[in-house]
C-alpha cells in the first residue's frame, strides 16, 4: 500500500505575517520619491546657475578674445548637460524604482523617458559622465596658456580616461549579458 502524501496548507498566520512582509518592502519604493523631488529642486538650482553664467557671458562677450568665448560656452553645455543627467536620473529612476509614469496623450512627450530600463540608464548616465568629464579636460586644455598646471591636467585626463573605460567595459558588459540570455540588457 503507498500512502498519498496530504497536500500542504500553509500556516493562515504565517501567510498572513509574510504577505505583509511582502506589501511593506514593495511599498517601501515610495520612500525613494522625495529623493527624485530633491533632484527636480536640484535641477531648478541648476537653471539658475545656467542663467547667471548665461548672463556674465553675455556680459563679458564684447571685451573676450576667442578663446574666453568658447571656455564660456563650454562652461554652458558643461551646466546643461548636467542638467540633462539629473533629468535621465529623475525619470527613468522613478519610473524603473517607484511607478509607471502616464504620459497620457501629451504630444511632447520624448519617447526614451519611459522607455529606458536599468542598463540604458547606467549607459546613459556613463555617457554623460563622459561628455561632461571631456568639457573640463577641454576647458583646462583651452585655459593651458593662462594656466597650465601638468599635474592637474594629466589628473584631468587620468580621471577621464577611467571613465571612458568604464563606459566601454559597462557597455561590453551589457551587450555581453544580453547575448547569453542575461539580465543585464533587459
Amino acid at each position: 500500500m503507498t500512502e498519498t502524501p496530504a497536500s500542504y496548507q500553509p500556516n493562515p498566520k504565517l501567510k498572513r505575517i509574510e504577505n505583509g512582509m511582502e506589501s511593506v518592502l514593495f511599498n517601501s519604493r515610495w520612500l525613494m520619491a522625495p529623493f527624485y523631488l530633491g533632484l527636480v529642486v536640484c535641477l531648478a538650482v541648476m537653471l539658475f546657475k545656467f542663467f547667471k553664467k548665461l548672463w556674465e557671458f553675455i556680459l563679458l562677450a564684447p571685451s573676450a578674445n576667442e578663446a574666453d568665448i568658447i571656455l564660456g560656452a563650454l562652461s554652458l553645455i558643461d551646466v546643461s548637460l548636467i542638467g540633462n543627467l539629473i533629468l535621465i536620473v529623475v525619470f527613468s529612476g522613478y519610473e524603473n524604482f517607484v511607478s509607471r509614469i502616464d504620459p497620457g496623450d501629451h504630444p511632447d512627450w520624448p519617447e526614451w523617458m519611459t522607455k529606458v530600463d536599468f542598463a540604458g540608464l547606467k549607459q546613459k548616465m556613463l555617457a554623460s559622465i563622459v561628455a561632461i568629464s571631456a568639457i573640463q579636460v577641454l576647458k583646462a586644455f583651452m585655459n593651458i596658456d593662462v594656466a597650465f598646471d601638468a599635474q592637474k591636467m594629466g589628473w584631468l585626463v587620468g580621471v577621464h580616461l577611467v571613465f571612458v573605460v568604464s563606459a566601454l567595459l559597462l557597455a561590453l558588459s551589457d551587450r555581453w549579458g544580453s547575448d547569453h540570455g542575461g539580465e543585464a540588457g533587459h
